[in-house]
C-alpha cells in the first residue's frame, strides 16, 4: 500500500475512532462526576506504566526487523504473552495496596477489570504489528474502529446503568476483546502458535532500550493527574483529565495518524535513499499548520468547547486547556522526532533525551501541581519548551536538517495558523470569554477558522497545498 493510501486509511480510522470517542465522551461526562472521573484517569495513568512494558518493543521490532524469520516471530509472541500474563497478576497483587494509597476503595475494582486486558491483549498485539508491518492499514482501521465502538457501547451503557468509575474499565476490557478476536481472524497462517526463545535475546536486546525511553515518557505524562490526585484531590485530577483530553485531542486527530504511516515510511526511506531530511521536514510542516491551528482555536474557544462536549459542570477545565494548548504549541513542532530516531535505530539518542525531558518536566510539573491547577498549566508550558528544544537538537544532528531549513517551515505553518486564528479571536472579542450561548461563537469560530487554514495554506504556497490540488483534481475527475 502506498504511503498517500496508508495515510487516507489511518486518518478514516482515527477520524472515525474520534467521532466515537468525543460522543461517548459527552455522554459520559454527563453522566460521571468530575470526582467519579478522576478515580478512574488516576487508576490509568498508574497502569500506563505497567502497560509500557507489556510487549517490550517486541511489537516495534517486529515492525522494523529487515530479516523475519519464523523463530523471531516465535521470540516476539513468547515476549508479548509472557510478559502479558506476568503483568495481569502483578496488576491483581497491587490493586489493594494502590487503593489504601488513596484512600479509595473503587480503584481496586476497576484494576481487577483491566488486568483482563494485560492476559487478553497479547493475542491482537502481534497482528497488529504484523498489519503495521505490511502497511494495511485498512485492516488496521477496521480492527480499531470495531473495538473502539464497543469499547463506547459498553462503557455508556453501564455509566447510564450508575455503574459509576468501573464502567469504564468494562469498557475497556470488551474493546480488547474485540480487538484480539479481529486480529486471530487477520493472523497469518505461517505465524506460529508455539512461543520460541531462541531468538528472544535479539527481541530483548532492542525492545529494552524502547521500553526504557517508554516507561519515562509515561511517567512524564502520567505526572500530572499522579499529582494532583495526591497533592490537591481526585476531583482536581478529574478536571485536569477533561482538560488534556480536550488538548491532546489533536494527537488524536493527526499526530497518531500522521506518526502511524510514517514510523514505517521514514523507516523505508531510510533503507532505501539514505536520508530523511526532506520526509521529516515535510511531515513536521503538516503537523505544525495543524497543530497550531487547532491550539489556537482551542485558546479562543475554550469556554464553548468545554461546554458543548462536556456540560457546565467542568466549568473550572476551561482555563486549564488554555495553558494547556499553549503549552502544546511549543511541543508540536517535535512530535515526530521520536518516529525519526526510531526509524534510523537510535533507540538510545532517543531514551536519553526522554530521560532528560522527562526530568526537568517532573520538576516543574511538581512544583505546579503543588500549588494548583492554573500554576500546573504554565508549569507545563515551560516544560514543553524546554522538551521540544532538546528533541529538536537531538534529532537535526543525526538526520541532518539545519535550523533554517526547520525555521523556514515553521514560518509556514506559523503564518497558516494566524491567519485560521483570526475567526476565533473575533469570536472572543464578540463574546467574551466565558459566554452565556455557546453555538454563536463556535459557529463563527469553526466556519471562520477552518476557511482562514484554507487560505493560509494557498497564500502561503505552504506545502499541504499539494495535497489540496491533489484532492481538487481527483474531485474534478470523479465529477466528469
Amino acid at each position: 500500500m502506498s504511503a498517500r493510501k496508508s495515510l487516507v486509511f489511518s486518518f478514516l480510522d482515527r477520524y472515525a475512532g474520534l467521532v466515537i470517542s468525543v460522543v461517548s465522551s459527552m455522554v459520559i461526562a454527563r453522566l460521571l462526576t468530575p470526582a467519579e472521573i478522576g478515580v478512574f484517569s488516576v487508576t490509568m495513568v498508574l497502569l500506563m506504566l505497567v502497560s509500557t512494558v507489556r510487549d517490550m518493543g517486541a511489537g516495534m521490532y517486529l515492525l522494523q526487523e529487515k530479516e523475519l524469520t519464523t523463530e523471531r516471530i516465535r521470540a516476539v509472541w513468547a515476549v508479548q504473552l509472557g510478559l502479558g500474563l506476568g503483568l495481569a497478576c502483578l496488576v491483581l497483587l497491587a490493586s489493594y495496596p494502590v487503593s489504601v494509597f488513596y484512600k479509595e476503595s473503587r480503584m481496586r475494582d476497576i484494576m481487577l477489570v483491566v488486568a483482563l486486558n494485560y492476559a487478553i491483549n497479547p493475542f491482537g498485539s502481534l497482528t497488529y504489528a504484523w498489519l503495521m508491518r505490511e502497511m494495511r492499514f485498512d485492516s488496521v482501521a477496521l480492527m480499531r474502529f470495531s473495538a473502539s465502538l464497543m469499547g463506547a457501547l459498553v462503557s455508556t451503557w453501564l455509566a447510564w446503568k450508575n455503574y459509576g468509575p468501573i464502567s469504564l474499565a468494562f469498557g475497556a476490557l470488551s474493546s480488547t476483546v474485540v480487538n484480539a478476536l479481529i486480529a486471530v481472524y487477520y493472523r497469518p497462517k505461517t505465524f506460529p502458535w508455539m512461543p520460541g526463545v531462541r531468538e528472544i535475546r535479539r527481541v530483548l536486546t532492542f525492545g529494552s532500550k524502547l521500553t526504557a525511553s517508554s516507561i519515562v515518557n509515561v511517567i512524564a505524562n502520567g505526572a500530572p493527574e499522579l499529582l494532583l490526585g495526591k497533592l490537591q484531590s481526585l476531583t482536581a485530577a478529574g478536571l485536569f483529565s477533561r482538560s488534556n483530553g480536550l488538548v491532546q485531542m489533536f494527537y488524536r486527530l493527526f499526530v497518531d495518524a500522521v506518526g502511524a504511516v510514517c514510523l514505517p515510511w521514514f523507516a523505508k526511506q531510510s533503507r532505501e535513499r539514505g536520508g530523511l531530511v526532506a520526509p521529516f521536514l515535510k511531515a513536521t510542516s503538516y503537523i505544525t499548520a495543524f497543530g497550531w491551528s487547532f491550539c489556537m482555536a482551542i485558546i479562543f474557544l475554550a469556554h464553548p468547547i468545554v461546554r458543548l462536549l462536556y456540560g457546565d459542570q467542568w466549568g473550572q477545565a476551561v482555563d486549564l486547556a488554555r495553558l494547556l494548548a499553549a503549552a502544546m504549541i511549543f511541543a508540536v513542532p517535535a512530535a515526530l522526532c521520536g518516529n525519526a530516531l526510531l526509524s534510523i535505530g537510535a533507540v538510545a539518542t532517543m531514551a536519553r533525551v526522554t530521560v532528560l525531558s522527562t526530568m526537568q518536566s517532573i520538576a516543574f510539573v511538581a512544583l505546579g501541581a503543588s500549588q494548583g491547577l492554573l500554576p500546573l498549566g504554565i508549569a507545563m508550558i515551560v516544560a514543553a519548551a524546554a522538551g521540544a528544544g532538546l528533541s529538536l537538537r537531538a534529532t537535526s544532528k543525526l538526520i541532518g536538517f539545519t535550523l533554517p531549513a526547520l525555521f523556514e517551515t515553521l514560518g509556514r505553518s506559523a503564518s497558516v495558523a494566524l491567519l485560521s486564528a483570526i475567526a476565533p479571536a473575533l469570536a472572543l472579542w464578540m463574546y467574551g470569554p466565558y459566554p452565556v450561548y455557546f453555538v454563536p461563537p463556535l459557529a463563527l469560530g469553526i466556519a471562520g477558522g477552518l476557511t482562514g487554514f484554507v487560505l493560509g495554506i494557498i497564500i502561503f504556497n505552504h506545502p499541504l497545498r499539494e495535497e489540496l490540488v491533489l484532492m481538487w483534481v481527483k474531485m474534478k475527475g470523479r465529477s466528469v
